[in-house]
């Protein structure tokens, strides 16, 4: 791939060179290079654009990346790609849009995930996305992920976007089974006039069931953010929602998180706090030599990681 290609994998997929394992890169709405294992396989679909992921039962220790790069501007980009995690398995899994755009018109990507969980297997899945490029057309990505976890699987879902998007609508959707658990960390900073929306649900069916989202943002700007997540618990569970963010410049943020509780052995929490940056952090940083802004870019890092 092109120089720039791999400077956006770095953002997304944190590559400088073709990882070891599985792998499938995708670049401006076609394949570009693919790779599988003895217990990973990857085929394309043959109805609609995207691939099926299939993880052999009992898998362990190995890794598959999906990147995907848009490099050519106007170009809308869908793919839906279905995952089927074996049985006892244990496997990463990275993912992320990176979109460079040196034109006057939008360059869209929209990502539709499906994870089929088996028992007691465990997934990590790590999705960034990225924006960047000397263009004035709109950079914009749509994800909707969709994950059904069976009796005593697992998921632990980092999805992070800090930078160049101008719009986006996350849908995320979690049904868990039986002592399986998820945890989804969202990061997000939107600035200038972008805006993001983030829908997640996590439904707690069965006995033991757990689940968590932890939502972390930064509004500058005059950016406008809106978070929906919510929690469903079904049965003897538990579920714990926590979004915090920071307010900046003229951004607005609104959180709007949700319990909903169908059995009286369902354990619920919500958190939301929205507010500004303390004075006395930035007065701590200054006595360190730092400027005002330095201190805000520390602060705000320190937030987001």
């Amino acid at each position: 791939m092109e120089q720039m290609d791999w400077k956006i994998l770095k953002e997304i997929a944190e590559l400088e060179k073709t990882p070891q394992g599985a792998y499938n890169f995708r670049v401006n709405g076609a394949l570009d290079a693919r790779q599988v294992t003895a217990n990973i396989d990857i085929t394309s679909k043959t109805d609609k654009p995207g691939i099926d992921i299939t993880v052999k039962p009992g898998t362990k220790g190995e890794s598959v990346h999906i990147p995907v790069v848009l490099s050519q501007t106007g170009l809308t980009d869908v793919v839906y790609n279905d995952f089927y995690i074996g049985e006892n398995a244990d496997v990463d899994i990275v993912a992320g849009c990176g979109i460079h755009n040196t034109g006057c018109e939008t360059s869209q990507h929209d990502g539709i995930h499906v994870f089929h969980v088996g028992k007691n297997a465990r997934v990590r899945y790590v999705e960034r996305h990225y924006g960047e490029g000397p263009g004035t057309g709109e950079n914009i990505l749509n994800p909707r992920t969709e994950v059904y976890l069976e009796e005593g699987a697992s998921i632990t879902m980092e999805m992070t976007q800090i930078r160049g998007v101008d719009s986006t609508v996350r849908d995320t959707v979690v049904e868990v089974a039986a002592g399986g658990e998820c945890i989804i960390n969202e990061k997000l900073m939107t600035d200038g006039t972008q805006t993001a929306e983030s829908n997640v649900e996590i439904i707690l069916k069965g006995a033991g069931a757990t689940g968590r989202v932890i939502s972390r943002s930064v509004g500058r700007g005059e950016s406008v953010q809106v978070f929906r997540p919510c929690m469903t618990g079904q049965a003897d569970c538990f579920g714990h929602v926590q979004c915090d963010s920071i307010l900046m410049d003229q951004a607005k943020i609104k959180s709007i998180p949700a319990i909903d509780a169908q059995s009286v052995d369902a354990q619920l929490i919500h958190e939301a706090a929205i507010g500004r940056i303390a004075g006395d952090q930035i007065l701590k940083l200054l006595t360190l030599g730092l400027t005002e802004e330095e201190a805000e870019e520390k602060i705000l890092e320190g937030f987001l990681n």
